[in-house]
């Protein structure tokens, strides 16, 4: 079938290739025109993954609605805090039916909404769509490297349907029903990234690394509880798996955003220099409010913040974080 791909990016770049090698016709969307006529004609991504040669039958533009027209899925892969602007763009172009499969992670800040949520107020029905996320690097799923990911919604059928769909011998994709929680995952992941960054940034080593990642996944599951979502998707391939990936992979954008930071570079910088944008700054940001809303303690996601947005100097709040009153290792599950 023909598969619209909202987002040319390094992440929407590597779905596209994965779903047309599946044997599907896939238009990727891209912002700018040069980008897509590049894709068409010289089967390359000029400004992601731009060294790996994509799909011969790989098509792209930058009219939405020739992306989205004749199309019998749509998987959409734009920065989080985009995603309320497409789905209001994509009004009127797709059927109430068109299956639609969220790769994006975040909580939109104004609303405290996951993607998922954003798209279902949107354009409704919120039973064909789903989400995707797991131990997912770019770099190696777009080269076939064999990797796993949770595809989750409040419809088995779709879930099923979007399995189907990306599945391969390289990619293989598990089914939940969880979609909360592995949104939640999928933001949160970002955040202890950077902060796994700022520790290596800082000189620490890899037990203060491990103690960021189990103490950060404790935070997951705080918060996918009180949301909603299952606890044991944090333990699973949306959670712990895709926590791992980010935050030890030489191809983890947030972690190496950390790692600068420590040494003194500014969000803006780096994103300057990457033309990527870094989710788990943001996340960090709109993740707290949604943690006071349930009167759930994030330190980390805190700190992090404090960082980034409040300017807060890093050796502080590292102090802050290491000073914290000890506890039981298991709180705050009371949800």
């Amino acid at each position: 079938m023909k598969v619209a791909v909202i987002g040319a990016g390094s992440w929407g770049t590597a779905l596209a290739n994965t779903l047309a090698h599946n044997g599907n016709d896939v238009c990727i969307w891209a912002r700018k025109d040069e980008v897509a006529q590049t894709i068409t004609r010289d089967h390359h991504n000029p400004r992601y993954l731009s060294e790996v040669e994509l799909a011969q039958t790989l098509v792209a533009t930058s009219d939405l609605d020739e992306a989205l027209e004749g199309a019998g899925a749509c998987v959409i892969v734009v920065p989080s805090h985009l995603v309320r602007e497409f789905a209001e763009r994509m009004k009127g172009l797709v059927s109430d039916s068109l299956p639609i499969i969220v790769c994006s992670k975040g909580v939109e800040a104004e609303t405290m909404l996951l993607p998922i949520e954003v798209i279902a107020e949107v354009l409704g029905n919120e039973d064909r769509l789903a989400v995707l996320s797991g131990p997912n690097h770019a770099e190696e799923v777009v080269l076939g490297v064999p990797s796993a990911t949770v595809i989750a919604s409040p419809s088995e059928a779709t879930a099923l349907f979007f399995r189907d769909l990306f599945a391969s011998q390289a990619f293989r994709c598990y089914v939940s029903s969880d979609y909360i929680g592995v949104e939640l995952c999928a933001a949160f992941k970002n955040v202890i990234a950077i902060a796994v960054g700022m520790s290596y940034g800082l000189g620490m080593g890899d037990n203060t690394a491990a103690m960021l990642m189990t103490r950060g996944m404790a935070e997951m599951g705080r918060l996918v509880a009180a949301r909603g979502g299952d606890p044991l998707t944090v333990m699973g391939l949306a959670g712990a798996g895709d926590l791992i990936a980010t935050c030890t992979s030489e191809h983890s954008r947030n972690r190496a955003f950390g790692k600068t930071v420590a040494q003194g570079k500014t969000l803006e910088e780096y994103e300057n220099e990457t033309h990527m944008v870094v989710e788990g700054a943001l996340a960090c940001k709109t993740i707290e409010p949604l943690a006071a809303k349930y009167g759930v303690e994030l330190p980390i996601t805190r700190a992090v913040r404090n960082v980034l947005w409040d300017k807060a100097p890093i050796d502080e709040a590292a102090s802050v974080l290491i000073g914290r009153p000890f506890t039981t290792e298991f709180w705050g599950f009371e949800h």
